[in-house]
């Protein structure tokens, strides 16, 4: 019996005797692994829908939604296109460029909102659709920054060893929970989805360096689509009140994520000895053109490393990091070596900073 084993036998009878157990994060003897991002695709719904085409819809212009935005447009899928039906043909994307096979994918984790239905999990439905029997996986919650949080915690499983190859897929059909008469949410939002294969980096240059999560739960009512679950199952009453849309404090959800944009990714940097100077690209969420300035002026990063596609996508919730991603690899900003930083703040609140090289 291994040492690692018996020292948890041993933890879990200590539990009984009334002591506390802290077990290390990684078992002792396990060598962790750099991990990269081995390839990227991205996928969005040919509909797209214009500001010209929301002016017929609400009263609001093409001037008010770009001036307070940032959004000229966005892409919204046909009735019947599922979250998982994006999320699939972006993780077939992603595999063809890795050069696997979906047999070769051992786990998928997909950061969504707006899963195909409660149960089963979006991620069975992309594991059936693209044919990876040897996978298991999972949704996770996080809104607009599940996708680096897919990213750091299916990290995890390949640093470890425990498996070689995994699928993280962002994907949202944001059009889904949107009141198209509300006009302060329905200018927003945009459906795609993005997906990438992580794999062992082979090579300490590249790949996943650090992270930083953390959430304030104290400003869920701030960002929520109120009914649905538990507390507000669907009824008559709750469809009559559309509680089943988008609502948003767009004051209270803007400070927040300047604010925490700045800090999460100074915190980050410093951990990690670098300077703003030293990132080579940084990639935040696409919430909004303003939130991404005035935060990207706080940190002090030059106009030039920030990556904004918000005008043509709106924000895609899970699938705007690697959206911006694939617009920074087609316009050659992006190359092999490059310091990267994503950051994401979403509803909950959840905030997230991940710093890597880039490796393809």
């Amino acid at each position: 019996m291994t040492t690692s084993v018996l020292q948890l036998l041993k933890g879990i009878l200590d539990c009984g005797k009334g002591v506390t157990m802290i077990l290390d994060r990684h078992p002792p003897n396990t060598k962790i692994r750099r991990v990269k991002i081995a390839s990227l695709a991205i996928h969005v719904p040919p509909k797209i829908l214009t500001n010209a085409d929301l002016e017929k819809l609400v009263d609001t212009s093409d001037d008010w939604i770009v001036q307070r935005t940032g959004v000229r447009e966005r892409h919204i899928v046909e009735p019947g296109v599922a979250t998982s039906d994006l999320g699939a043909a972006a993780a077939s994307g992603a595999l063809q460029r890795a050069g696997l096979s979906p047999e070769d994918i051992e786990l998928i984790i997909v950061g969504t909102t707006t899963p195909d239905m409660i149960f089963p999990s979006t991620a069975c439905m992309i594991q059936s659709k693209i044919g990876a029997l040897n996978a298991w996986g999972f949704d996770l919650g996080a809104a607009c920054s599940g996708f680096t949080y897919a990213l750091t915690t299916a990290a995890q499983m390949i640093a470890t060893g425990a498996h070689e190859h995994a699928l993280v897929v962002g994907a949202d059909v944001m059009s889904s929970i949107i009141d198209y008469t509300d006009r302060t949410t329905c200018v927003l939002f945009g459906d795609g989805a993005g997906a990438v294969v992580l794999s062992p980096a082979g090579d300490e240059n590249f790949g996943l360096i650090d992270f930083a999560h953390e959430i304030d739960g104290s400003g869920g009512p701030a960002l929520c689509m109120p009914a649905g679950g538990s507390l507000n199952p669907a009824s008559r009453e709750t469809v009559d009140r559309r509680m089943h849309y988008v609502h948003q404090d767009g004051k209270t959800v803007f400070r927040f994520a300047v604010k925490k944009t700045e800090e999460i990714c100074r915190r980050l940097l410093r951990r990690n000895g670098l300077k703003t100077d030293d990132v080579d690209l940084f990639v935040s969420h696409q919430a909004n053109r303003r939130i991404i300035m005035s935060a990207t002026e706080r940190l002090g990063i030059e106009n030039s490393k920030v990556v904004i596609n918000i005008e043509r996508y709106g924000n895609t919730t899970a699938g705007t990091v690697p959206l911006a991603l694939a617009d920074a690899v087609s316009e050659g900003r992006l190359k092999k070596g490059d310091l990267v930083l994503l950051a994401s703040v979403g509803a909950g609140f959840t905030v997230g900073a991940v710093l890597l090289r880039w490796a393809i």
